[in-house]
């Protein structure tokens, strides 16, 4: 007997193009890339799940000390020292005491945040200011002028048209957790939102609505959309009405059709359910069609040789060999409804991952952002597993002649 098992038949085969099931996923592989992408998130943003030789070299904090030189309207000049606290974004700082020298040019002080810029105005406390023809014309005993810049150790100055300092602390190669926050802060409000909900609703209430959506969007989909594509495969006539409907609207973002959905469905549930039925259908349609065209002929010609009915050609050649089409348009089309759904919660949904995200955005809370992004994509890479484990189960002849 011989082994057809993934150790078996699949390993002896030497030929791999056009084959799927000749190619399967090298888990070493699949967690490494994982582990890739964790460790450049963490960093590039400092997390404190990485030791520090690994991080990313991150945006200056510190006393950074400058030297300006200034000229005044007789042409006299004179040389102040400009110290910068450099403090973390979001901790409140004070300026560090300083002595103001003896020259007509008064050292100063300043706090900056961490990838802020601010102005430095270091006349005011000058014996001649900006009033009494008082201009700052060197940084570090670089030349400056207005619209100029001079580069430090510590970050850029440059000059406003005015002639007023601007210091920007350098940055480094590090992201502001503004714009993409560490992993241990995704995580940390993961487990505050799972406690505590969000707006009103439990994370998993959350989740449940959104996966109910887009199930009940995908289940529609598929079952208008699988009759309609054998429809198409099979009958010249069902093929020339609908294949111009289908071909038009399969480009079509179903973006683009969410103020239709409003306009003819309004606000409620069954809008979103609608939106989410059509980006399916489409997708489900053309699966389907293709399955039943690329049936080879002479599996149909030998069950007919061998006495078979329609009905019976139906059930045992042409279903079993369309069902590989339509499990990869099934899943291609669940993911179109997972991509769809945060746009469909953000018309008047109180509950759901899309509603949750785009609220969240709006007050640039992006740890709940991607805290929601992951979710969305750990739920649907869970739902892709799913259906490949039913395609093995149910198709186990895909791939083979």
């Amino acid at each position: 007997m011989v082994d057809q098992t993934a150790s078996g038949f699949a390993a002896r085969k030497t030929v791999t193009f056009g084959d799927e099931s000749a190619v399967t996923s090298n888990r070493t592989a699949s967690v490494i890339s994982i582990l890739t992408i964790f460790l450049l998130w963490g960093a590039f943003t400092g997390s404190s799940l990485l030791p520090r030789f690994l991080h990313a070299p991150g945006p200056f904090e510190g006393l950074a000390e400058l030297t300006y030189t200034a000229e005044a309207a007789d042409g006299s000049r004179d040389d102040g020292t400009i110290t910068v606290l450099v403090h973390p974004v979001g901790e409140d700082a004070a300026a560090p005491q300083v002595d103001p020298g003896d020259g007509w040019a008064k050292n100063d002080a300043f706090t900056i945040g961490a990838w802020r810029s601010g102005l430095l105005r270091v006349d005011k406390n000058d014996e001649k200011g900006r009033d009494f023809g008082h201009r700052v014309i060197a940084v570090n005993g670089q030349e400056i002028a207005p619209g100029g810049e001079v580069q430090t150790e510590f970050g850029r100055v440059g000059m406003s048209p005015k002639g007023t300092l601007n210091f920007e602390p350098a940055k480094g190669w590090q992201m502001e957790p503004i714009w993409l926050p560490p992993p241990e802060a995704v995580v940390s409000r993961l487990a505050e939102i799972s406690s505590q909900g969000y707006r009103d609703s439990t994370l998993w209430e959350h989740l449940g609505y959104s996966l109910f959506r887009v199930v009940v969007g995908f289940a529609l989909g598929a079952l208008v959309g699988i009759p309609l594509g054998y429809a198409m495969g099979l009958s010249g006539w069902f093929r020339g009405w609908f294949d111009p409907i289908v071909e038009f609207m399969r480009p079509v973002p179903p973006l683009a059709l969410i103020p239709l959905v409003i306009i003819w469905a309004g606000i409620g549930e069954l809008g979103k359910i609608i939106l989410l039925f059509l980006a399916a259908l489409w997708i489900m349609a053309i699966a389907a069609r293709s399955g039943v065209s690329g049936v080879n002929i002479t599996k149909v010609h030998a069950a007919y040789s061998l006495g078979a009915s329609k009905a019976q050609i139906m059930r045992h050649v042409i279903v079993p060999n369309s069902l590989p089409e339509i499990f990869t348009g099934a899943r291609v089309a669940m993911g179109v409804c997972w991509g769809t759904v945060v746009a469909a919660e953000l018309v008047a949904a109180e509950k759901g991952a899309g509603m949750m995200i785009m609220v969240a955005s709006k007050f640039q809370l992006t740890d709940i952002v991607l805290m929601g992004i992951i979710l969305i994509g750990i739920i649907g890479f869970g739902i892709d597993m799913l259906m490949r484990k039913a395609e093995r189960l149910l198709v186990p002849w895909k791939g083979r002649s």
